[in-house]
């Protein structure tokens, strides 16, 4: 049977660090792409998420791409955490220096995604009533894209200025002298919140749920630094990718219950002050397994908050006492704590005393109204499984992803879906939740792996087998019961879908450590991918049922 002609052989939604990587490898691999994206340019969510504070969690060195020695040796970063503007002229850079844009269409929205049975190809409509077709449909949109707007009544009402972090405009907005409120203390309230507070004449902070924030201790990188890193990326890379978060941070070999008390004090003093995540992996080994000893770690971070917020009321509302440390991802703040000592911000805790309607001249709560010039919504994202079921993608007899996905997402090795044949997602729901641009990497080289693995042996469709997802399913789901995780559901935690309203509660991302998942990847590509369906050209259903048998028995065994 003949092949049939398709517009390019890849199609890839998004131009983050994951579609980038992406598009760079199929390239390499002599394969025709095109990268289609909504924004004006490269970036991703950092392409969006241009709100005042942004910046990385992770560390300027290893929050790059590692795949380039002359990149690595060229590109210069200036802090320890980078914001949003240097992360994004990275990419650009990235961009420009592999001649990437050529095959990247801006400012296109995928609409919905089609798999053809009789000619095994992926037909990809957008909004711009283009319908291009592919044998390779690849979901690089990252877990970050999706942004969400809580349903409150009167937002069409409001008479004064509203802005969504995640959508924010490309020209600045001014806050000086106004009233702003900020809806939202996760990662990104704890970012803008502090430089919001630095001109508005007050800024209101309405909390549902108080958040562990790790200091940053950012500061710039100079010359000798940079020398030193460079000089050492090959041991970096070496340890980035054996860490549990794909970050080089190391892990510390020490129980809490190994220490006395003086000890375990001094470490978490030690670790509190050179900031970042090194106080999540570098305190104690059985932080993330062990009540006591997370609560240990908790407590210290709760009597930092009361030695540094002057208000104890206010102090005591900032402390988080309904969740164990690191149940919801715990972000690093840039003088978080010290922006409520400021006499124009006031803290309101909406856990108990939610907020009502959206006024004509500000908000309600169920005892108090607020005047407002200005709203903020850091309400966070549709997070990781948002970005692909709010497309209309359709698989074998034309089940759709979202109802497939109905209960919680269903992959093999967070790359592949049952039933998506030639699908593969990047970034996506059930892959580590750790440091992006590294995974990002890592799946891509996967993907390259399959696709070269099809193209030798002869075939054309490619999909993980019914017993491969159902394994990968339960193993997420082992793991994250074993941890304080499953506390997440309870703080509504976006790891476990609670934060969006009516979103099923299941694990969405891999805790199970990057290090041990990149070494399962590794297994799958050395094994001829026994967790997947291959088949040859023409109707595959017969073929595939049998070669499912044999693949099934193969992960079985």
């Amino acid at each position: 049977m003949t092949e049939h002609s398709v517009d390019y052989e890849a199609i890839v939604v998004g131009a983050g660090f994951a579609g980038l990587r992406m598009l760079h490898d199929l390239r390499e691999l002599g394969l025709s792409a095109k990268v289609l994206d909504g924004g004006s340019d490269v970036g991703g969510t950092w392409y969006w998420n241009r709100y005042p504070g942004a910046r990385t969690d992770s560390e300027a060195w290893y929050y790059c791409f590692s795949f380039s020695k002359e990149l690595l040796a060229d590109w210069e970063w200036s802090q320890r955490y980078p914001s949003q503007p240097e992360v994004l002229s990275y990419l650009r850079h990235v961009a420009d220096r592999f001649d990437l844009r050529k095959d990247i269409q801006f400012e296109t929205w995928v609409v919905s995604a089609t798999w053809d049975e009789p000619t095994s190809t992926w037909t990809i409509c957008t909004d711009k009533g283009q319908s291009l077709t592919c044998r390779y449909f690849i979901s690089a949109a990252g877990p970050l894209s999706k942004p969400y707007l809580p349903d409150i009544p009167g937002l069409d009402r409001f008479r004064g200025e509203w802005y969504m972090t995640a959508r924010w405009p490309k020209e600045r907005v001014d806050f000086t002298g106004k009233r702003v409120g900020l809806i939202g203390t996760g990662a990104t309230g704890v970012q803008i919140g502090p430089v919001v507070a630095l001109s508005a004449g007050e800024l209101t902070v309405f909390q549902r749920t108080a958040n562990y924030v790790l200091p940053a201790r950012n500061r710039p990188l100079d010359e000798p630094e940079r020398v030193a890193i460079k000089a050492d990326y090959d041991a970096i890379w070496a340890r980035v990718r054996e860490q549990y978060y794909a970050m080089d941070l190391g892990m510390t070999d020490r129980s809490a219950r190994e220490m006395s008390h003086e000890e375990r004090q001094a470490v978490l003093e030690r670790m509190w002050e050179i900031g970042g995540f090194r106080y999540l992996f570098q305190t104690f080994n059985d932080l993330w397994l062990d009540a006591e000893s997370n609560e240990i770690a908790a407590e210290f971070i709760r009597n930092k908050i009361r030695a540094i917020v002057k208000d104890p009321v206010t102090a005591e509302l900032l402390c988080p006492k309904n969740h164990p440390l690191a149940s919801k991802r715990p972000p690093c703040g840039h003088g978080y704590y010290e922006t409520f000592n400021r006499n124009n911000v006031t803290l309101v805790d909406i856990g108990d005393n939610p907020i009502e309607e959206i006024t004509a001249t500000g908000l309600r709560t169920a005892t108090d109204a607020h005047e407002l010039d200005m709203i903020v919504f850091a309400t966070g994202f549709d997070a990781i499984t948002g970005a692909a079921t709010g497309v209309d993608i359709r698989g074998r007899g034309g089940q759709l992803l979202r109802d497939n996905w109905a209960e919680g997402p269903r992959t093999h090795l967070g790359i592949g879906v049952d039933g998506f044949p030639n699908m593969f997602t990047l970034l996506g729901p059930q892959g580590p939740f750790a440091n992006g641009p590294t995974i990002a990497e890592n799946q891509a080289e996967f993907v390259v792996d399959a696709v070269t693995h099809m193209r030798e042996g002869g075939c054309r469709v490619m999909e993980p087998t019914p017993a491969a997802v159902e394994s990968w399913v339960q193993h997420n789901e082992d793991v994250v019961s074993s941890s304080i995780l499953h506390k997440g559901e309870e703080v509504h935690s976006y790891f476990l879908g609670a934060n969006i309203p009516g979103k099923a509660h299941a694990v969405l991302a891999y805790f199970g450590g990057a290090g041990t998942y990149f070494q399962r990847l590794a297994q799958e590509v050395e094994s001829g991918f026994p967790g997947f369906v291959l088949a040859g050209s023409g109707p595959v259903a017969e073929p595939a049922q049998q070669l499912e048998r044999e693949s099934d028995a193969q992960v079985a065994a």
